[in-house]
C-alpha cells in the first residue's frame, strides 16, 4: 500500500508539473488545439480504463456517450436557454441514467458477445443522433453556443486549456480514489476472476454497473466540454471509430494504469500530427508504431516501462 501511495504522489506531482510547465513550450494556437484535444480524450479513457483495465469489461460504445454528453449540453443551452454548467451537470446525469438502464443486461453478457453487445449500443446512438435533423442538426451537424460560468465566458485557448486540465487533474484523484477503494479492490477481483469474486460474496454485476455509469458519466462530462470548446459538433463525435480510438487510447498507455490512459491519450492525439509529414504513408506509418509498441510492451506503456524501471539495479 506505501507503494503504491508514493507512486500515486508521484503520479500526480508529475502531472501537475507537466500541465504547468506545457504552455512554457507551446508557441501557437495550435499547439494549444492538440494539447486541449490532449486532455479531453484523457479524461475520456481515465473512465474508459476504469471498466476495461480495471474491471476487464469491454466497450466498443463509449464514444456514444461522449456525443450524448455534447449534445444535451449543446441542446439545452442553445434551445431552452439552460446555463452551461446546468446543461453540462443535466447532460452527465442523463448519460448516468442511460447507462445504468442499459448497463445490467449488456453487462450479463461476456468476451466477444458484450464487445458486439456495446458496439450495437454505439451504433444506435450514432444512427440516433444522425437521423434527428431537427434536434442534433444530422449530418451537417450544429453550431454550440459559448460557454459561461457564472456570467463568465472563457475566451482563447489559454484559458480553455487551464479549464481541461483542471478537469483532467480532478479526474484522475476521482480514478485513484475509486481504485485504492474497496470498490477498487472489488474491480480487480473480479478482474482476475468473476466467479472466484462472486464465490467469495462480491455482488459482480453491481460493481461493473457502478463503473459502466462512472465512466459513461465521465465520457459525457468530457464530451460537454469538447462541444463548448470547439463551437461546432457533429454525429462523427459517436461514430464507431472514435470509440475504437479511445480503446486503443486505454490499451496502449497500459490497461490497469491510470497514468497510463493519460499517456495513451496523448500519444495517440499527437501521433497523427507528427506522421502528416509522411502524407500518403501516414497511415501505414501510423499503423506500424501501434504495433511495434503492442509487439514490444505487450503491456502497453506504463506499466512495462515501470517493469523495467523496477528491475533495474540501484
Amino acid at each position: 500500500m506505501n507503494n503504491f501511495l508514493q507512486a500515486r504522489r508521484a503520479g500526480l506531482l508529475m502531472l501537475a508539473l507537466s500541465m504547468a510547465v506545457l504552455p512554457l513550450l507551446m508557441v501557437n494556437s495550435f499547439h494549444y488545439d492538440i494539447a486541449i484535444m490532449i486532455g479531453i480524450n484523457a479524461i475520456v479513457c481515465v473512465g474508459l480504463n476504469l471498466l476495461i483495465g480495471y474491471a476487464g469489461q469491454v466497450s466498443l460504445g463509449h464514444a456514444g456517450f461522449f456525443a450524448l454528453g455534447a449534445y444535451a449540453s449543446t441542446i439545452l443551452t442553445d434551445s431552452y436557454g439552460w446555463p452551461s454548467i446546468v446543461a453540462m451537470l443535466a447532460g452527465a446525469l442523463l448519460v448516468g441514467v442511460l447507462s445504468f438502464i442499459v448497463a445490467r443486461p449488456i453487462l450479463r453478457l461476456k468476451g466477444h458477445y458484450l464487445a458486439m453487445g456495446t458496439l450495437g449500443m454505439g451504433i444506435i446512438i450514432s444512427i440516433i443522433l444522425n437521423q434527428e435533423v431537427d434536434l442534433t442538426g444530422g449530418p451537417d451537424g450544429m453550431p454550440v453556443p459559448s460557454f459561461v460560468i457564472f456570467g463568465w465566458e472563457p475566451y482563447g485557448n489559454q484559458v480553455w486549456y487551464w479549464i481541461v486540465a483542471i478537469a483532467l487533474f480532478i479526474s484522475v484523484v476521482v480514478a485513484l480514489n475509486i481504485v485504492e477503494s474497496p470498490i477498487g479492490r472489488a474491480l480487480r477481483s473480479l478482474h482476475g476472476s468473476e466467479l472466484a469474486a462472486g464465490t467469495m460474496g462480491v455482488d459482480t454485476l453491481r460493481f461493473k454497473v457502478l463503473i459502466f455509469v462512472v465512466s459513461a458519466v465521465m465520457a459525457s462530462l468530457a464530451g460537454s466540454l469538447f462541444a463548448h470548446y470547439s463551437g461546432f459538433l457533429t454525429p462523427t463525435e459517436g461514430d464507431f471509430f472514435r470509440s475504437i480510438e479511445f480503446v486503443t487510447m486505454v490499451v496502449l498507455g497500459g490497461m490497469a494504469s491510470t497514468f497510463g490512459a493519460v499517456i495513451g491519450a496523448a500519444i495517440l492525439t499527437i501521433l497523427p500530427q507528427i506522421l502528416a509529414a509522411f502524407h500518403d504513408y501516414e497511415m501505414m506509418m501510423h499503423g506500424l508504431v501501434l504495433m511495434g509498441i503492442m509487439i514490444f510492451m505487450r503491456k502497453g506503456l506504463v506499466p512495462t516501462i515501470s517493469g523495467w524501471l523496477r528491475r533495474k539495479p540501484s
